[in-house]
């Protein structure tokens, strides 16, 4: 894996999104988030197929604060067992300094 990794997830409402992402990044777990939607899935649960429409939550993130920020977003999540997916991701170094610089901790 690298050292950055986008996640994405989706919502049932745009609120709900907007309020997650909000966290995250004020908690300093993502760097930035983009909210897009409305988006239409379609999709199998609970041994059913379904189509409905999502608000597709997109954050930026080191490696290292995945893990708190996957916690979070799992805690916080409107539905019970959410598709949450972390794909690594390379960038312009600026970018990437960024990312790193807007999770750290600070003091």
């Amino acid at each position: 894996m690298t050292d950055y990794v986008q996640v994405s997830t989706a919502t049932p409402a745009r609120e709900q999104a907007v309020s997650l992402a909000q966290w995250a990044v004020k908690a300093r777990l993502a760097a930035g988030s983009q909210i897009i939607g409305p988006v239409t899935s379609v999709f199998w649960h609970l041994g059913e197929f379904g189509e409905g429409e999502e608000w597709r939550l997109l954050l930026t993130t080191t490696s290292e604060r995945y893990p708190e920020l996957e916690r979070y977003l799992l805690d916080a999540h409107p539905w019970d067992n959410p598709e949450l997916l972390a794909t690594p991701v390379t960038g312009a170094p600026r970018c990437l300094e960024w990312i790193k610089n807007s999770v750290s901790p600070q003091s």
